[in-house]
């Protein structure tokens, strides 16, 4: 599924109705670090799948 320009735009007016234009860097700073923590989630998650697999392996 690929994104363009024209549907970024009409997400970003959508979300300037929804937030208004003061709060819309706030949402993206909260959007920007909820996804870092995600991620940061994942790698762990992965890392501990790891050692359980090499731990089960002997």
């Amino acid at each position: 599924m690929n994104i363009g320009v024209p549907e970024l735009i009409l997400i970003l007016v959508i979300a300037l109705l929804i937030f208004g234009a003061g709060k819309l860097p706030e949402v993206g700073r909260s959007l920007g670090k909820t996804i870092k923590e995600f991620k940061s989630g994942m790698k762990e998650d992965t890392k501990d799948t790891d050692v359980k697999e090499k731990k089960d392996k002997k």
